[in-house]
């Protein structure tokens, strides 16, 4: 049994237990419930988004949101999804590629050039692609959900232009074997580390840096004890908004149609406020006494690529993936 075949297994194994299609939550009322779980908090631009979908969608559906992992467990939405016991989820790719590993790739350095890349390959035939694995698993991707690009935060007065610049740089980076292994793609030395402890780690020296999408910096405040932020962008952050297969496929066209439309307007708005906050942060950053620059972009994106082409992780990407949403790049 080939590794499509089993994920088919599995899928339909969830299905034919799981309780909640489309009409049965409502059962009892006039409209049917869609409940959307994410991580984010109540004043994030992506939960005003969330609002914005629901209130767009309500002569159809009562879709509640539950922000900050209220409703599931902030990882568990994909499991949740696929054993009926939620509709819609806010769910990160790293998690996909756990069941797909097909999924890797969009979590590898360098993949995306922009946040307009990220919106072109999930409308192009490689996101069609994409989102035939994902049914498979029992969630429908309905939009890609930008909230930032990465870039290094450092506390040491030095400079960085190339990957080599940043050999034996401590970077604290996300646990797990995907996120240790971005660290190492771009040049440093990656270590994992409690998000809640970075700022305390980087003011007693304990890491020389971190990275992070520049509105994370600013909440957290790492810029009170970094001296430089080094635009890389490595990674352009996304999750994606999904919905369960089964619920999908138990929609109207009209209904789909409906709920499409009102994401992808939702999502447009998110990732324009998303943007224009990074731009404003860089003039903020630097009122603050930071250096903040840009480094050699290609020799980074040339140095991760490689990097990525001979790791395990390329063995499962789709023959000619790379090749076309790097075109879709040019």
């Amino acid at each position: 049994m080939n590794s499509i075949t089993r994920r088919a297994a599995l899928a339909a194994a969830l299905f034919a237990t799981s309780s909640l299609a489309l009409g049965l939550p409502a059962a009892a009322q006039d409209k049917p419930v869609l409940r959307l779980s994410s991580v984010v908090s109540d004043n994030d631009i992506r939960a005003e988004a969330f609002a914005e979908i629901s209130a767009a969608v309500s002569e159809m559906f009562d879709l509640q949101v539950f922000n900050g992992a209220t409703l599931v467990q902030q990882g568990s939405e994909l499991t949740s999804i696929q054993r009926g016991n939620l509709e819609l989820g806010l769910i990160a790719p790293q998690t996909i590629a756990e069941q797909v590993p097909e999924w890797s790739i969009v979590t590898s350095a360098y993949l995306f050039n922009d946040a307009d890349h990220l919106k072109a390959t999930f409308q192009s035939d490689v996101g069609a692609q994409l989102t035939a694995l994902t049914d498979e698993i029992g969630i429908h991707i309905l939009a890609p959900v930008y909230f930032g690009t990465r870039q290094v935060n450092l506390k040491p007065d030095m400079e960085v232009k190339t990957p080599e610049d940043l050999s034996g740089v401590t970077l604290r980076m996300p646990g797990g074997d995907a996120w240790q292994f971005l660290g190492e793609a771009i040049g440093a030395n990656p270590t994992p580390l409690a998000y809640a402890e970075v700022y305390t780690a980087l003011q007693t020296g304990a890491i020389d840096g971190q990275d992070n999408p520049l509105p994370n910096d600013y909440n957290m405040k790492f810029y009170e004890v970094t001296s430089q932020i080094v635009m890389t962008s490595h990674l352009i952050g996304f999750d994606v908004l999904a919905i369960g297969t089964e619920v999908w496929e138990g929609m109207t066209p009209e209904q789909q149609a409906a709920l499409q439309a009102a994401v992808d307007t939702a999502i447009d708005k998110s990732t324009a406020r998303h943007l224009e906050r990074e731009a404003e942060l860089v003039e903020f950053f630097k009122g603050e006494g930071l250096k903040v620059y840009e480094p050699d972009r290609a020799a980074f994106r040339s140095f991760a690529q490689e990097k990525y082409l001979a790791s395990e992780f390329a063995a499962s990407w789709p023959e000619g993936m790379l090749d076309a949403i790097n075109a879709l790049g040019e």
